[in-house]
C-alpha cells in the first residue's frame, strides 16, 4: 500500500513540475510590474485554450500532491 502511494506521489510530482514549467509567464518584466500591475490585477482574467487547461491541471495536481503528502505521513 505504502509503496503504491509513493509511486503515485512521484508521478504526481513530475506532473506538477511539468505543468508549472509549461505555463506561460504572466509578467512583462519590470515595466509590466510598474505600469501594468493594476491592469493585470483588475483586468481580464479569462484565459483561453491551453493556458486555462494548464492552470486547472496545476491546481488539481497541487491539491492531489498535498493530500498524498498527508496520507503518506498518516500511513507511516
Amino acid at each position: 500500500m505504502r509503496m503504491a502511494l509513493i509511486i503515485l506521489q512521484y508521478f504526481v510530482c513530475i506532473t506538477l513540475i511539468v505543468s508549472v514549467l509549461l505555463q506561460p509567464g504572466k509578467s512583462a518584466g519590470l515595466s509590466g510590474s510598474i505600469a501594468g500591475g493594476a491592469e493585470q490585477l483588475f483586468g481580464k482574467k479569462a484565459s483561453k485554450g491551453y493556458e486555462a487547461m494548464f492552470a486547472k491541471l496545476t491546481t488539481v495536481v497541487a491539491i492531489l500532491f498535498m493530500i498524498l503528502c498527508v496520507v503518506l505521513v498518516v500511513v507511516k
